[in-house]
């Protein structure tokens, strides 16, 4: 494994959802962040090629925004969630109509950690 531990001044930020009416993996969960006139939109997907998966934590680069104005989640059991004025360089846990449970902050060389359950 390869971790880039170049130095910027690019902020962003990491969502990893967990679903309780819909999968628990929150597989098919699209995820729309905003921040200024840019929207991103990410849909956590189950699988890679064969005999291997990626990250299903979502990744959003930011740019030079400070904050994230708003998040929109819309889950496969067709419940939303809707979140505003986060903060950048974090990661954000977040479970299906309970709201976000944990948030780690992300450092230079921790893009890559992940909260535990």
């Amino acid at each position: 494994m390869f971790i880039n531990e170049s130095r910027n001044s690019n902020h962003s930020i990491l969502i990893q959802l967990v679903g309780t009416k819909s999968n628990r993996s929150a597989i098919g969960t699209q995820v729309s962040v905003t921040v200024g006139k840019v929207t991103q939109i990410a849909e956590v997907r189950g699988g890679g090629s064969y005999l291997s998966s990626n990250d299903q934590r979502l990744h959003f680069g930011l740019g030079s925004a400070s904050s994230v104005q708003k998040i929109e989640i819309r889950w496969p059991s067709g419940a939303k969630d809707e979140f505003e004025n986060l903060s950048v360089d974090c990661l954000y846990r977040i479970v299906e109509g309970r709201g976000i449970q944990k948030t780690g902050k992300l450092g230079p060389t921790a893009r890559l950690a992940a909260i535990s359950k």
